[in-house]
């Protein structure tokens, strides 16, 4: 299908463009926060929990400095102050600062949070969700390029995010049948990671019968996948070259709004519930 710029994307799809302004606000604050590099730890020690389905992130047996992150979490928020934010978004942003500040441990127990710990109560858990991931994923890029190098895809093929833990945001189709693969897409830490090319991600029905494709009018390199046996879905990047743009989320949310007004229901997770 070729390769889909962001631009062409905003051109045909211009109600994205205020997402997109926040979404590059937000990412070029990122990129101006220095990244200490992360300890790539021995994955061999690792390999009976992955065997077992227990993420990296959540393992005992591996060992990770989040201090680095945390104060990478710290700084995003407040560089925001500088940008001009929309008023809600604004208010969030100065009440999420006040809190990682309120306390000395606060930064580490919002990391905590979003590696699943429930320790730490956030004010405004959408927008920490979102900003906290961003810093993560940019700390832990070169973790999971190593672990994406060292994992047997064939031994995981789990509903969850072999990396983190978290369920998929999207899934992709790759190649052509009858060798077509199935991917899903961590939208948390970036991770993909392939799956059962037929199966429900969230009840994991295997019954082909209750699994159906909605087509989107007017978008070749998107579906809708969802099961009748628990009316969610997924959104499915139907094809390969985009991936950066077309498993971002949030280019694609016009989709989420097709699904709720078909009574679907969005089980993925999102960094855009804020």
């Amino acid at each position: 299908m070729g390769q889909i710029s962001q631009d062409a994307w905003l051109e045909s799809h211009p109600y994205l463009r205020p997402v997109a302004d926040f979404h590059a606000q937000v990412a070029a604050a990122a990129a101006d926060i220095p990244v200490a590099a992360v300890f790539l730890p021995d994955l061999d020690n690792y390999l009976g929990d992955y065997q077992a389905g227990i993420p990296l992130l959540r393992s005992s047996h591996v060992s990770i400095n989040f201090e680095a992150a945390a104060s990478m979490v710290v700084s995003l928020v407040e560089s925001l102050c500088s940008k001009l934010l929309p008023e809600k978004l604004a208010e969030e942003r100065r009440v999420l600062d006040a809190q990682l500040r309120s306390a000395f441990d606060a930064p580490h127990r919002a990391v905590a949070w979003l590696l699943g710990n429930n320790a730490f109560v956030p004010a405004h858990p959408g927008l920490l969700r979102y900003l906290g991931w961003t810093a993560l994923a940019r700390y832990l890029g070169p973790l999971v390029d190593a672990y994406s190098r060292w994992r047997d895809e064939d031994r995981w093929l789990r509903s969850y995010c072999p990396t983190c833990g978290c369920g998929p945001s999207m899934s992709q189709l790759v190649g052509i049948d009858p060798g077509r693969q199935r991917f899903l897409s961590c939208g948390c830490c970036g991770t993909r990671w392939r799956f059962r090319r037929i199966g429900c991600p969230f009840c994991e029905t295997p019954d082909a019968q209750r699994l159906a494709v909605l087509a989107i009018e007017g978008e070749r390199s998107l579906r809708i996948d969802y099961c009748e046996s628990c009316g969610a879905y997924l959104k499915t990047y139907n094809g390969e070259g985009s991936e950066v743009l077309m498993l971002a989320d949030w280019t694609s949310l016009h989709v989420d709004l097709i699904a709720s007004d078909r009574g679907l229901k969005r089980l993925a997770s999102s960094l855009y519930e804020f």
